[in-house]
């Protein structure tokens, strides 16, 4: 259910289902019907003026890129749980951090790729500066990452537990 640094991505057979459903409806009727818009709205006469046919364009183009991507997630796709509890930060963990090392600024956080982001957990992902900064650190140990501005932050990490969703 989450992505690595390698480019694979870990998905739970659930995840994985309904990620390839969503594809073959955007690759079969979603497509079918967006074509059929945008040839209903061309009838209509000038293209220029005309705002029917620019949102149709704009919601395919939004459309093919969510193939590709979804195209491009499933291929480097592999079906498995979640990692084990093995005391390290990984992709599929709910990662606890303290800013500065301080016990009572605390942050717990699902690491996992933005497809699985969760309604009951905020969600990094392993690429994010703080993702990159905690992934493959042992708990206990202090992680550094880059801020926006460019400055450096530091954490300790707390806990690091597979996410049982």
């Amino acid at each position: 259910m989450t992505q690595t640094s390698e480019n694979v991505t870990w998905l739970t057979q659930e995840a994985y289902d309904q990620l390839k459903a969503e594809l073959e409806h955007l690759s079969g009727p979603a497509r079918a019907e967006i074509t059929e818009k945008i040839a209903a709205a061309r009838e209509e006469g000038d293209l220029k003026e005309n705002a029917g046919y620019h949102a149709a364009k704009e919601e395919q183009g939004k459309q093919e890129l969510r193939v590709r991507q979804l195209t491009q997630l499933l291929q480097s796709a592999k079906v498995g749980e979640a990692p084990a509890a093995t005391g390290i930060v990984a992709p599929g963990m709910v990662v606890t951090i303290a800013f500065d090392g301080d016990p009572d600024d605390t942050l717990s956080f699902l690491l996992a790729s933005r497809e699985y982001a969760s309604s009951d957990i905020e969600t990094y992902s392993p690429q994010s500066p703080l993702g990159t900064g905690v992934n493959g650190k042992k708990v206990g140990a202090d992680a550094e990452y880059e801020l926006p501005n460019g400055k450096k932050a530091s954490v300790r990490i707390l806990d690091a537990k597979p996410y049982s969703g």
